[in-house]
C-alpha cells in the first residue's frame, strides 16, 4: 500500500489509471473504525459514478466503491519470473491458436473466428488478438451474426492475469452480459528437467511415439465419438506427436484401450502438451509422467526448449501433477458466451 511520509495511507489513483494494473485496500462492508480491510490486485477496468472495477487475475470482476477506499497506487504490469521461460501473452496466444486449429477461420481486423462443427471451444470461438477495425459493439454484433451462420452459439476466447492481457475486454463483455463458461490456465516450463525425470516403473522409451491419432489412442481420449472434424483438429499443428502407453499384456495392435496417452505440437521453441489421459485404475502410477518426459524429449530433438499446456481451473489433480513437473501459470483465459445462448461446445479441450 502508499504510505505517506506522515505514516499514513493515502489513495494514489485517479480515473486516469484505467487501464493500469493496481493495489487498493478497502473497508470491508458495514466497517466501523477498527475492523478489518481487504485488498485486491488486477487491473482497474472502469471509474465511473463513484464506482471502480477491477478485474483480477483469474478474471473475477471487483466492485468497489470508492468511498471506503482507504490506499491505493498503480504496480508494475508483470511480475518477475523465477522459474520458467519468458513470454508475452500475445506470443503464447498465438503459439496455442496454432497447435489447435479450426477448420473454418475468417479474419475481423486483427480478430481471429474459428469454427470446427462445435468440437471445443478453443476451435470454435474468437480470439481477439488486437483491434477488430471496428467498435465493439460492432465486432460483437459480427462474430455473433458469423457464429449464427454456421448454427453455433459465439463465443470470444479473452485473458487476465498476465502482460497484455485483456482485462478491459472482458470486463466490457460481462458488461454486455457475455457469460463466462469456463476458466482455465495456461502454464509454461522447461522442458530438460522434465527429460531428466524419473517417472517410476514405466520409462520414457516404453511410451509409443506415432504421427496419428490411430484407433488404440481414440480409445483412452475421453471424447467419443470422434468425427472427421475432431481428427482434423488433433492432427493440426506444425508437427504433431501421439504418445500412448500399451494396457499389460497388450501388443502394438492389441485392442484394450492404452493405460495413458498423451499430445504434442512441437513449434519453434515451444512445445505444447494435451490429452495427457491415464486409465482411472492406473493413476499415480507414474504414467502421465512418463508421457509428458517421452513427448519432451522428442520437442528436445526437434529444437524446442519450453514447453506450455492448459488445465481448467478446477482440475486439481493436473494442476497438482504439473506443479510438481515444474510448470507455473502464466495467464488465466476465459470463454465468454454470447448473450441469450443455449447450448454450444462442450468442455475446452
Amino acid at each position: 500500500m502508499e504510505i505517506s511520509e506522515g505514516g499514513r495511507l493515502e489513495v494514489r489513483l485517479t480515473a486516469a489509471d484505467v487501464g493500469k494494473r493496481v493495489s487498493v485496500r478497502r473497508r470491508t462492508e458495514h466497517a466501523t473504525r477498527g475492523e478489518k480491510f481487504t485488498d485486491t490486485v488486477g487491473v482497474l477496468t472502469s471509474w465511473d459514478d463513484g464506482v471502480l472495477l477491477i478485474t483480477r487475475r483469474d478474471g473475477e470482476i471487483v466492485r468497489i466503491a470508492e468511498n471506503v477506499l482507504v490506499a491505493g497506487k498503480v504496480v508494475p504490469t508483470a511480475r518477475a519470473r523465477r522459474r520458467g521461460p519468458a513470454a508475452s501473452y500475445a506470443e503464447l496466444a498465438r503459439v496455442a491458436a496454432r497447435a489447435w486449429q479450426p477448420v473454418e477461420r475468417e479474419r475481423l481486423g486483427e480478430w481471429e473466428l474459428r469454427a470446427a462443427s462445435g468440437f471445443t471451444r478453443r476451435a470454435n470461438s474468437a480470439l481477439p488478438l488486437g483491434d477488430p477495425g471496428v467498435p465493439l459493439d460492432d465486432a460483437l454484433a459480427a462474430v455473433r451474426r458469423w457464429y449464427a451462420a454456421r448454427g453455433l452459439p459465439a463465443y470470444v476466447q479473452a485473458a487476465t492475469g498476465g502482460e497484455g492481457t485483456e482485462e478491459a475486454l472482458c470486463a466490457e463483455l460481462t458488461r454486455r452480459g457475455w457469460r463466462r463458461e469456463v476458466t482455465a490456465e495456461l502454464w509454461t516450463g522447461a522442458l530438460a528437467p522434465l527429460v531428466d525425470r524419473a517417472p517410476g516403473p514405466t520409462a520414457p522409451e516404453d511410451v509409443l511415439l506415432t504421427r496419428t491419432a490411430d484407433e488404440r489412442w481414440l480409445r483412452r481420449y475421453q471424447r467419443k465419438g470422434v468425427s472427421e472434424v475432431a481428427l482434423r483438429v488433433l492432427g493440426s499443428g506444425p508437427s504433431v506427436w501421439f504418445a500412448t502407453v500399451p494396457a499389460d499384456g497388450d501388443g502394438r495392435d492389441g485392442g484394450a484401450a492404452p493405460a495413458a496417452i498423451g499430445r504434442l505440437v512441437v513449434d519453434g521453441r515451444w512445445a505444447g502438451f494435451a490429452a495427457v489421459e491415464v486409465d482411472p485404475g492406473l493413476r499415480r502410477r507414474g504414467l502421465a509422467t512418463a508421457v509428458m518426459a517421452a513427448l519432451a524429449g522428442r520437442a528436445l530433438q526437434e529444437g524446442a526448449s519450453a514447453g506450455w499446456l492448459q488445465v481448467e481451473s478446477d482440475n486439481a489433480g493436473a494442476r497438482a501433477l504439473y506443479a510438481r513437473l515444474g510448470f507455473t501459470a502464466h495467464h488465466a483465459y476465459h470463454h465468454f458466451r454470447e448473450p441469450d445462448a443455449d447450448g454450444g461446445p462442450g468442455r475446452d479441450d
